[in-house]
């Protein structure tokens, strides 16, 4: 079975590298910095090609690819494997890698071992890792690997039992001065970027003024350095109600439907695939055939 192979004389490497320094350089120039999930090859390329700086294979992928009803199931083998499936169509963009959970929570030599893992095996340029101040340790050591890492303080959704659900971080005095200790620990520990997820404007605002990480918003506000979004999300792929900060840009899941619905009527119908959509004979294979066949069917009237 064949399908249609994206162009391939296309111009797909004219953007420049995206790394790490790039990323810390956009800061420094105010300039906005995009970022975008993507988890198999044909959603990893149409983002690159758009020219999105950044594409996580975030572990989202555990809900909005493989079904399973949070994050926290999600395999280290299946990250791997969806990440090599990104890195294969990406040539500008930098790709990061979420470490799902158990992977770097318990043994440091694990976590570190499992975030080269991440670079070695599937392409990722750097990992994601979920936490502040108590990650600070395992983080010193994945830099010490060669291996750049991106923190995730906010609503962390491997922390969702602990927090009680998916609620808005920073909201009371104690919890903004826990998370203005967690930014500022992250950015003195050498991580390149710091996603901010699930919380108040004012207070991201104010760890962007703070750390000279950039800071990567996902429901934090238009004061981040740069923006993250679920691309299932953007393009209604959820089959769920959207969080508040997501905005809609396109409805993949109607064009979808519409699709399947038209293929199976012109297939019930008959309409497809049509004599011009079909392969054909040689004309002088199909003449022997032709006489094969008529001289089977003079051989069985004459029995």
């Amino acid at each position: 079975m064949s399908i249609t192979s994206f162009n391939e004389g296309q111009n797909h490497s004219a953007r420049p590298k995206i790394t790490t320094l790039t990323i810390q350089e956009k800061k420094q120039r105010r300039e906005p910095i995009t970022c975008l999930t993507a988890y198999d090859y044909a959603t990893a390329r149409l983002v690159d090609e758009s020219g999105i700086d950044m594409i996580l294979v975030g572990d989202s992928l555990a809900q909005v690819v493989l079904g399973y009803d949070s994050t926290m199931p999600v395999t280290l083998e299946e990250m791997l494997h969806h990440t090599r499936a990104v890195r294969r169509a990406v040539k500008s963009a930098m790709v990061i890698a979420d470490m799902p959970f158990g992977t770097y929570h318990n043994d440091l030599a694990e976590g570190v071992r499992n975030a080269v893992r991440f670079v070695k095996e599937s392409g990722a340029e750097a990992v994601k890792l979920e936490g502040g101040e108590k990650r600070v340790e395992m983080i010193k050591h994945v830099l010490d690997a060669e291996v750049p890492v991106m923190g995730h303080i906010g609503l962390t959704p491997q922390s969702v039992h602990k927090m009680g659900g998916y609620k808005v971080q920073g909201k009371d005095l104690s919890s903004i001065e826990r998370l203005m200790k967690d930014a500022v620990a992250l950015d003195r520990a050498g991580v390149f970027s710091i996603v901010l997820e699930g919380v108040p404007r004012e207070v991201a605002a104010m760890i962007s003024r703070e750390v000279s990480a950039p800071t990567i918003g996902i429901g934090a506000g238009p004061d981040c350095d740069g923006q993250v979004l679920v691309f299932h999300d953007i393009v209604n792929l959820t089959f769920a109600e959207p969080a508040k900060f997501v905005r809609r840009y396109g409805d993949a899941a109607a064009l979808i439907t519409a699709a399947v619905d038209h293929f199976k009527a012109d297939v019930v119908s008959g309409a497809y695939p049509s004599d011009k959509e079909s392969y054909h004979l040689p004309k002088e294979t199909k003449a022997e055939l032709e006489a094969i066949l008529r001289r089977k069917q003079l051989k069985a009237y004459s029995r």
